[in-house]
């Protein structure tokens, strides 16, 4: 495993910067994901610390060690890309062991390694197929399994879910936290838009945004304490509620957020707002109402159990006070409601 530093890195493209002097410590050990909306630098920043980019200033350090101009197989790497990058005309035996073979690596611990990370990963079976045999979530699997063999002081995955439907989704992410889980010794940082991804995965989540960090935590403490109004509403889904004008005057701030599930529907007129239920989605266990209170977008609240409610229903609502976050003209939180 490898403890990672990066101290006022930058990287540009002439008179584009795309990271703008980054500050970011990854413990030994540690899952780290890199979240953020397309175009934030997460996958250039993954790029810079693999070395497929150049940095363009600062430094990035492995255990101490300055690693900018390192060639990438010396940095004791190993990337899993989100298009598998698998030979085609190789099994996936071959595949997994092609990095090894070219580093002279014995018939005998060849043979060991795939077929122990084989069946970590489950495709122990899949080992004489090709590629176009396999489906994408066994595909990234193997790509996966490739990356185990070499053995890597820092596994990077860049975005490896982003081809595969939903369900493969889920269960390929759940194969991913299983062998974090199981490789103690191995550091892991993982891009990825998902937050889900990222609340599900990551042991501390980095969220980028233009180039810089805008805030680093646990997922926890990213849903709770968010530092930023982009922050709050980039993590958590379905995001936070952000009200402005008179419902954030009567709470002293500029923005007021809520997430739906602090939200209460109460008996009678006891609420705080009232709305009508423009819109609902059921999901079995829970339900949102979306409801019109008289701002631009409807209010969403989620439900726990079955949806007794229908589209052209009045509602009142109580937003739970300990739960409400305020955030100032410049969208950053002040004192919490319920605080001294």
């Amino acid at each position: 495993m490898a403890h990672i530093q990066l101290k006022s890195l930058r990287k540009s493209f002439g008179a584009l910067d795309v990271i703008k002097g980054i500050d970011l410590e990854i413990k030994k050990g540690e899952f780290m994901v890199f979240v953020g909306p397309s175009g934030c630098g997460k996958s250039t920043l993954l790029r810079l610390i693999s070395g497929l980019e150049q940095i363009s200033s600062g430094t990035l350090l492995f255990d101490g060690e300055e690693v900018n101009n390192l060639i990438p197989s010396k940095r004791g790497i190993a990337m899993v890309f989100q298009s598998y990058a698998l030979y085609p005309h190789m099994s996936v035996f071959e595949n997994m062991a092609f990095g090894m073979k070219l580093a002279n690596t014995t018939k005998a611990e060849v043979e060991a390694r795939v077929r122990t990370s084989a069946e970590l990963l489950q495709i122990d079976h899949l080992l004489d197929r090709l590629p176009k045999q396999l489906s994408g979530g066994q595909r990234q699997r193997v790509a996966i399994g490739r990356a185990i063999v070499r053995d890597p002081r820092v596994f990077l995955f860049d975005e490896p879910l982003s081809n595969l439907d939903a369900a493969l989704r889920v269960q390929t992410r759940l194969e991913i936290a299983k062998l974090h889980h199981d490789m103690t010794d191995a550091t892991m940082v993982y891009v990825t838009h998902d937050q889900v991804e990222a609340m599900t995965l990551a042991d501390r989540i980095c969220v980028l945004r233009d180039g810089d960090v805008e805030q680093v935590g646990t997922p926890t403490e990213l849903y709770e304490a968010p530092n930023s109004i982009f922050v709050a509403g980039f993590i958590g889904s379905p995001k936070m509620n952000f009200l402005t004008d008179q419902f954030a005057a009567s709470f002293e701030c500029a923005t007021l957020g809520v997430r739906p599930e602090h939200i209460d529907v109460t008996q009678g007129k006891d609420g705080l707002w009232q709305g009508r239920i423009v819109h609902t989605e059921a999901l079995g266990s829970d339900h949102f109402l979306f409801a019109d209170i008289g701002m631009t977008e409807p209010l969403v609240v989620r439900q726990k159990g079955k949806l007794l409610r229908a589209v052209g229903d009045t509602i009142n609502l109580m937003p739970m006070p300990e739960f409400l976050h305020r955030f100032d003209v410049d969208g950053r939180p002040i004192r919490r409601v319920n605080e001294g």
